[in-house]
């Protein structure tokens, strides 16, 4: 549902859609139930400049005009004035939807005449972006008895809207959660006196080497597939959910303690107990879809790395590492590069090359530094984002770096390429997103992380103790 519905108010409400607005969701016409929406004419002139390209927003722009056409379909000109029904549209547009469908019972206005201009004389008229405002205005004053609100994921489009007396609201319907620290933690602690105080059983008294164990309790209940649980008493305990098969009873598996060197993974060895949970998701051939969010200098990447590394060098579990990232700059773009796909994906792959440093220090001389380099060239592939529509990994361990600044429906995309035997780990740190009208709450990565947390073959961790150095540390906190 979205936050522009009010279950206070009766009054049906106009809403103006900005084009950014349906470059965003090309569903986004659909999402307001019973309420009516009204397209200006400037947003079906930017819909028309923008549909040229294979980019996303390209996309988006496509899949809406082909709605519109829909919708339009066999209409005359007295029905277009009159509104068009969403809601056999709806149902073609909406057939994949997962959640309960609510189609909307609103209709459909274009803008079919020229408006007054109403704005003051310091807001250029041949603006866009003052056109759409005009509009809005002149819909206010032609309707008095509706709610006009304008919706544009553009900030300041909202703020002029505001000034002129426009209510404007950002477009919510995307948003994950109504708050990022609502967000699946992965992670739970629990009571000091827990191990005591709920019946447990063993699960395989004949294999050894796991300690799987039945949970059975009224706090068994909240927890998810998956899920890392720990007790923090003198006798530390680190289990990881393994499924839920009744509401109050859960198996328990106590982790592997990967802290000292006897158990390293590649040479590298976990440094605190999110660390540690997280090189358990990593290694779990049960577990196909590992998230991995934290700040700067937690070790995403390393322990991503050196679990892909060990799989398939040692274990032979994957044929080989993909690493791909989405490319977005801090600052200014580097423009142009040469070369073939990985040789183009090469400046973006830095925090691949630096952790690959730490994984393959070889005192063995410079023959055995470049027999390990080549080794380590022949099983990492890197490639592009751009070129994943239409892919299948079959036993490959891909690494997403970045995630955060991917979409919804991007992330759909790619993690739908995974073929039979192939794991996904995604990387990102939410509170670094470039991309524009991303946020914390709407971030594709935030998207699987929600989506993900019910899946017996999915898991999660948040790592919060940086491991970089005592500068990282203390500038993550303080700047």
């Amino acid at each position: 549902m979205t936050q522009f519905l009010d279950s206070k108010s009766k009054q049906q409400r106009l809403f103006v859609l900005d084009t950014n607005v349906l470059m965003h969701d090309p569903t986004a016409i659909f999402r307001f139930q019973e309420h009516d929406i009204f397209l200006p004419m400037m947003v079906l002139e930017e819909l028309d400049a923008g549909k040229k390209g294979l980019s996303e927003v390209a996309r988006n722009v496509r899949q809406i005009t082909r709605f519109l056409d829909e919708i339009m379909a066999g209409a005359s000109k007295l029905e277009i004035d009159q509104g068009l029904s969403l809601d056999t549209a709806a149902k073609i547009a909406l057939v994949d939807e997962t959640d309960t469908i609510k189609y909307p019972k609103g209709r459909l206005y274009f803008q079919t005449h020229n408006k007054p201009y109403l704005l003051p004389e310091n807001f250029s008229g041949a603006k866009p972006d003052n056109i759409i405002l005009n509009v809005a205005l002149a819909l206010c004053q032609d309707s008095p008895e509706r709610l006009v609100i304008l919706v544009s994921k553009d900030i300041n489009l909202r703020i002029k809207a505001s000034v002129l007396g426009i209510r404007a609201e950002d477009y919510a319907n995307d948003q994950v959660l109504d708050d990022v620290n609502l967000l699946y933690s992965g992670i739970l602690e629990l009571s000091t006196d827990f191990w005591e105080t709920h019946h447990k059983t063993i699960a395989d008294r004949n294999n050894s080497l796991k300690n799987l164990y039945y949970i059975t309790g009224t706090e068994v209940v909240n927890w998810h597939p998956r899920q890392c649980l720990y007790i923090n008493s003198n006798n530390i305990v680190e289990a990881i959910v393994k499924e839920k098969q009744l509401p109050e009873t859960a198996l328990v598996e106590l982790t592997q303690d990967y802290r000292t060197s006897r158990y390293n993974v590649w040479g590298i060895t976990s440094r605190n107990r999110e660390q540690n949970f997280a090189l358990n998701l990593l290694l779990d051939p049960d577990v196909d879809f590992v998230s991995i969010i934290g700040s700067a200098g937690t070790g995403k990447t390393l322990l991503a790395l050196a679990a892909g590394l060990t799989q398939v060098l040692d274990h032979n579990r994957y044929k080989e590492i993909i690493m791909t990232r989405a490319t977005m700059p801090v600052g200014d773009d580097i423009g142009f590069l040469p070369g073939t796909e990985e040789e183009k994906m090469t400046p973006w792959m830095g925090a691949l090359m630096d952790n690959l440093e730490v994984l393959t220090k070889n005192d063995g001389g410079s023959w055995a530094k470049a027999a390990t380099a080549d080794l380590l060239h022949n099983r990492i592939r890197v490639h592009s984002l751009a070129l994943m529509r239409g892919r299948t990994f079959l036993n490959k361990y891909l690494i997403l770096d970045e995630a955060q600044n991917l979409t919804p429906k991007q992330m759909k995309t790619l993690i739908t390429r995974a073929g039979p035997g192939t794991k996904i780990v995604c990387l990102g740190n939410i509170a670094q997103i470039d991309t524009p009208y991303l946020t914390e709450t709407s971030s594709g990565l935030t998207y699987v992380i929600d989506r993900f947390r019910n899946w017996e073959h999915g898991g999660h961790i948040t790592l919060r103790r940086g491991e970089r150095s005592r500068l990282a540390d203390f500038a993550s906190e303080e700047l």
